[in-house]
């Protein structure tokens, strides 16, 4: 059994999950369909958001914001934080523009969250 708070919306619902049968997973707790669906996907195969920033040549600011543009597996976020620390992009970064495509072979890109003008 493990007690879960879903993430989905404001009411953060205390959620039980018994993954003890993975093909007849149980979830109560949740007052939404949304959450029985969070709680199994959150023992079934988590995934997650990633932030952070990376270095910006000829750059009024020194650093831009990103985040991946979906979340991904859960046991990839070091690695993917791995693979930011070396990236530098050049000046002018928009919102949106791609950083870094297909992350971890995961088809999802790593995109810019603010803009950067050139100096």
């Amino acid at each position: 059994m493990k007690e879960l708070i879903c993430i989905n919306c404001p009411m953060g619902c205390h959620l039980s999950v018994d993954d003890s049968d993975k093909s007849n997973i149980i979830v109560t707790g949740n007052t939404c369909p949304r959450g029985k669906t969070y709680g199994i996907n959150e023992v079934l195969h988590p995934l997650r958001m990633v932030t952070s920033s990376v270095r910006v040549k000829n750059g009024i600011n020194k650093v831009v914001s990103i985040k991946t543009k979906e979340p991904i597996p859960k046991e990839l976020i070091f690695e993917a934080l791995n693979v930011l620390k070396d990236i530098e992009c050049e000046a002018p970064v928009h919102i949106g523009d791609i950083i870094v495509k297909n992350v971890l072979n995961t088809n999802i890109d790593i995109i810019a969250t603010s803009n950067v003008e050139r100096i």
